[in-house]
């Protein structure tokens, strides 16, 4: 088995191409702000947008298949509006958000090193437990897409910040490929070409340090279920091929940013649930009686808010070191049975909570996430639950921007 992080062929679109328009953020965010992406819709217009490959998911239950169009638009860019922009290497990003600068570089994982599964023990592993059933709508997409175009941001623990920092330390020596400001107050994103020598220098580095990663290379940011798709997909053509073929084929591996765990400006934000088409007041006593029923204890702090036409903040004693989050997602995941006409969403951004607060909806809002502890957890055979904790607020999300051909 190979190493897990290479270099690769990267598209981007031609120069008269308008990146402002192209690129646009992930179809997993404002998955209850539908204006969000209309507003989008209508400024973008005929341009040539990532917003035409991607399914937002805010359209998910819309009733409307959508896959036919976005692969059919898939191979007009790649006829007309893309073009390699990098041979066998990386792009170095350097995005300026409200948290600072986040550095990145984009290349290609092998998915031969990927399980997502519990306990996995793969050099690429998940950081939340995968819900199967949203792979499906997503791998309906991918199965036929000529190209891929990542949201996918995967976490390396490079404390002593080897990786990424020094080349953008050095950044006036490499090919500028992009340099504009982001949709939807999404920040300022620079990308560099990293080529030739400085790519082998680069690949060597990247072996070096998977040698001496204590099994665990690459840990899931954002896009875990992007890229378990990525995984079923090519598993999928695995078994239609002779195994040769299929090691050769370009679906063995996934376009994705790496950025490293200890960048300062990678800040670890909390994942809020909405409950819909509820009683608020009865939801939140039914939540106490929960806790109260596990000797749990309220006690003051900010671990947990609930929102509703009043809000109450609160920390949880006696939980077996287990984190509120996954005693609240517990609970959820109970009452959510026991309540069909109840509906759940992952919010990020208090403000977006807050917006969508009405006699029928409430929210519980979590405290700040630390992030030390994450690899070591991840080595320990777990994973997090659900929708821990999220890379940043909402605009602060990978846009899709880069791109690489799936088809030989």
């Amino acid at each position: 088995m190979g190493y897990s992080f290479l270099p690769a062929t990267i598209l981007l679109p031609k120069d008269h191409i308008d990146y402002h328009k192209w690129s646009v953020i992930a179809c997993d965010q404002y998955t209850s702000n539908k204006s969000y992406w209309e507003d989008l819709n209508d400024f973008i217009h005929d341009a040539p947008s990532t917003l035409r490959i991607i399914y937002p998911e805010v359209y998910l239950n819309d009733g409307i298949n959508r896959t036919d169009t976005i692969n059919q638009t898939m191979h007009q860019y790649l006829n007309g509006v893309l073009e390699e922009k990098v041979k066998d290497g990386f792009v170095l990003v350097s995005r300026q958000t409200k948290s600072g600068n986040r550095l990145g570089l984009v290349g290609k994982i092998d998915l031969e090193n990927y399980d997502y599964s519990i306990g996995s023990t793969s050099s690429i592993r998940a950081t939340e437990g995968t819900i199967e059933s949203r792979i499906p709508p997503r791998q309906a997409i991918r199965k036929d897409a000529p190209i891929e175009s990542p949201h996918i941001m995967v976490l390396i623990d490079d404390i002593k910040k080897q990786l990424i920092e020094p080349l953008y330390d050095r950044k006036e020596q490499y090919r500028m490929l992009y340099n504009f400001d982001l949709l939807k107050n999404g920040g300022h994103i620079e990308g560099y070409a990293i080529e030739g020598n400085e790519a082998k220098q680069l690949e060597k580095l990247l072996e070096k340090m998977e040698d001496e990663s204590n099994g665990l290379f690459l840990a899931m940011g954002d896009g875990n279920h992007s890229l378990a798709t990525a995984k079923a997909c090519y598993e999928a053509i695995k078994k239609k091929m002779p195994v040769e073929e299929a090691l050769s084929h370009p679906s063995r591996y996934a376009l994705v940013e790496v950025v490293n765990l200890h960048n300062d400006a990678l800040t670890f934000e909390p994942i809020h649930r909405v409950i819909f088409h509820t009683e608020p007041e009865m939801l939140e006593q039914v939540f106490y009686d929960y806790l109260k029923a596990n000797h749990i204890e309220k006690v003051p702090g900010n671990e947990i808010t609930f929102v509703s036409n009043k809000s109450e903040s609160f920390g949880l004693k006696n939980t077996n070191n287990r984190l509120p989050v996954d005693i609240l997602q517990t609970f959820l995941d109970e009452f959510l049975k026991s309540h069909p006409d109840a509906t759940i969403d992952y919010i990020h951004g208090k403000e977006e909570v807050t917006s969508l607060i009405d006699a029928t909806t409430c929210g519980f809002l979590l405290g700040p996430i630390t992030k030390k502890s994450l690899f070591p957890a991840i080595i320990a055979g777990g994973v997090l639950p659900r929708k821990t904790f999220s890379m940043g607020e909402a605009n602060e999300k990978r846009y899709y921007l880069e791109c690489r051909k799936l088809i030989k």
